[in-house]
């Protein structure tokens, strides 16, 4: 019997096993051993009252070894055979945005606004290719003069919409050639975006707009932002402006925006919240933005109240052909409403000139018990924690959180001691990575004695994403050092929730579950950085070759991305970055630990 099963086996495995079905078998054991523990230390912890802190703490640790030794075992067994590059997708992808396929939402069932809305579910098992640059793509000049020229073959905008284009935002673009231009100084609305800004300022009893800041104003929310004039000025006040605005096939506001170095993502208010905490932002700007807000039974105003902090503004303003200094106010159609609906939701009308209103919500959490029978209820305690997409509601939130801080006492607040930590770990970091932003390190020439890398000048970079933010340290950092970046910190749906303290900096951040694809256009980052997110991922559902293709796809060409992680995790990123064409070089970091650094370059494919 037994010679008859080894000769079975010699026939099926040779006389020698190969070392594939070996480490197979290895990774087999290892499962084997996870999925056991885990169920024995479920049961364990259900009949057991007393925790264990030291034992759990080992034993998810090795769970996590575990994992990383996995992914690498798995790195090997593929072999360098198996790394095969992906082809490119056709040309009707090159400005494909994957959970806005309106055709698609309508074949789903979605209709009366959801087919316009975030549809991941209906996106999914997309084609593995690389999202290719249009034929006349150019690397974005230099910050700051991208700001006010982009190439027009960047993005998608035909001439005839050009021309055509209605929005008093839109026409303040030239297009020359293959350029277009933006003249902030010719004015976003009325007569220049910073007559508009004073304005806004003198309403709210400031003397000029430098004095936001001071006024407790930090962060605004731009909805519909047109192609981000009023927010590029607001950057050179030190105000921190982010806009939002829905998916559009051409002539987006949002790709625009970024490709003019300022910060944007697709957002909408049509049947979901946005992916912010309660008490997000000091001012909420709607100028022409086009949403009817006493729709839906107001849960559209109610998510403008979610997201702005105590005594922060929301400032509206009302869609007109009046030229600036006209003396018709707001139609009643729409006044009248706003005026019984707002103190329901103990707001007050500060002030109103012309088309333009602002309206505060109070600082008085009180307002709220004190109102009158029939006015909009209070969400139930807790109920908006991590907001990620979830419904609307016709509840005022975030009455009871602890964040109730009114915007003029932004001082008060007090910064964990993890932050500071944070921040000293990304102030070395960041200048490594710095002199590593060079192709130069992709270079297997040797330099000659006393040669040093020249440093990538500090206008190299603009848009920067940190894919897994922690406490927004890398953004303190570049801050520090004056690179003229901004940071897109995104905190992952099931990391520790820091949101609320990145927001509470001043800084741009965003909830996101990495198995999804990111609520932008391609092309739109310039540098891609996560520390720890690979093996955070390695116990999700996600797969990490869509996870690398989404990557791909918002990077611009040329651009880079930087993964800070264990060995395991790094090799298997660099076979990844393989398959998608990436330049890729894995750095020991020489201090003695288990972490690497993979830096990559996405080449300029012109095909």
């Amino acid at each position: 019997m037994r010679s008859s099963w080894s000769n079975k086996l010699s026939l099926i495995f040779g006389p020698r096993p190969p070392l594939n079905w070996l480490l197979l078998c290895l990774v087999s054991v290892l499962a084997l051993i996870a999925v056991l523990g885990s169920s024995s230390s479920n049961t364990f912890d259900s009949l057991t009252p007393i925790s264990v802190p030291d034992i759990y703490t080992n034993y998810r640790r090795l769970k996590e070894q575990a994992a990383v030794d996995y992914l690498e075992l798995r790195s090997l067994s593929l072999g360098a055979s198996r790394q095969r590059e992906l082809g490119l997708c056709g040309r009707e992808r090159e400005n494909y945005v994957p959970c806005y396929n309106v055709s698609a939402n309508l074949f789903a069932g979605f209709k009366d606004g959801e087919e316009f809305d975030r549809h991941c579910e209906v996106s999914r098992n997309r084609e593995w290719c690389l999202v290719r640059p249009p034929k006349d793509y150019k690397i974005p000049l230099r910050w700051p003069a991208g700001r006010d020229v982009i190439w027009s073959g960047n993005v998608k905008i035909t001439k005839d919409q050009f021309l055509s284009s209605g929005s008093m935002t839109k026409r303040l673009m030239l297009l020359e050639e293959n350029q277009i231009a933006f003249h902030s100084e010719d004015g976003l609305i009325f007569d220049g975006v910073k007559d508009y800004s004073l304005q806004i300022a003198k309403m709210l009893g400031l003397s000029d707009d430098s004095q936001f800041l001071q006024a407790g104003v930090q962060t605004v929310l731009d909805i519909g932002c047109g192609f981000g004039s009023f927010g590029a000025h607001l950057v050179s006040l030190n105000v921190m402006a982010i806009c939002i605005a829905a998916y559009e096939a051409t002539g987006s506001q949002v790709q625009l925006t970024l490709e003019r170095g300022l910060p944007a993502m697709i957002g909408n208010f049509i049947t979901r919240q946005l992916p912010y905490p309660a008490l997000s932002f000091e001012m909420v700007h709607c100028a022409q933005c086009g949403i009817v807000w006493d729709k839906k039974d107001w849960t559209l105003l109610l998510e403008v109240d979610r997201v702005l902090k105590p005594g922060g503004y929301f400032v509206l303003t009302s869609s007109t052909s009046q030229p600036y200094g006209s003396s018709l106010s707001m139609t009643n159609s729409m006044l009248t409403p706003m005026e019984e609906m707002t103190p329901k939701i103990c707001w007050t009308l500060k002030a109103q000139q012309y088309e333009t209103f602002i309206w505060q919500k109070t600082v008085d959490s009180d307002c709220y018990t004190s109102r009158k029978q029939g006015a909009i209820p209070l969400c139930n305690e807790g109920h908006d924690v991590r907001s990620y997409y979830k419904p609307l509601v016709s509840c005022i939130s975030g009455t009871t959180n602890k964040r109730w801080t009114p915007i003029r006492n932004r001082s008060s607040r007090v910064q964990p001691d993890d932050f500071f930590e944070d921040l000293q770990i990304w102030r070395s970091a960041l200048r490594n990575y710095w002199s590593l932003l060079t192709p130069l390190i992709f270079s297997d020439h040797p330099k000659r004695p006393g040669d040093e890398d020249p440093l990538p000048p500090f206008n190299m970079i603009r848009n920067v994403m940190d894919m897994s933010a922690h406490y927004g340290g890398l953004n303190a950092a570049f801050l520090e050092e004056r690179k003229s970046v901004w940071v897109m910190n995104v905190v992952p749906v099931n990391a520790l929730y820091t949101l609320p303290l990145i927001l509470d900096l001043g800084f741009a951040g965003v909830l996101h579950d990495w198995c999804e694809p990111f609520p932008t256009y391609p092309r739109t980052y310039d540098l891609l950085h996560a520390n720890g997110l690979l093996s955070h991922l390695s116990s999700e559902r996600c797969s990490m070759m869509d996870l690398f293709l989404e990557m791909d796809r918002i990077l611009r060409p040329e651009g880079w991305v930087v993964l800070c992680d264990k060995v395991g995790a790094i090799e298997m990123a660099r076979m990844f970055a393989t398959q998608i064409r990436w330049e890729a070089r894995v750095i020991d970091l020489q201090n003695g630990s288990d972490q690497r650094l993979l830096v990559c370059q996405k080449p300029f494919v012109k095909k």
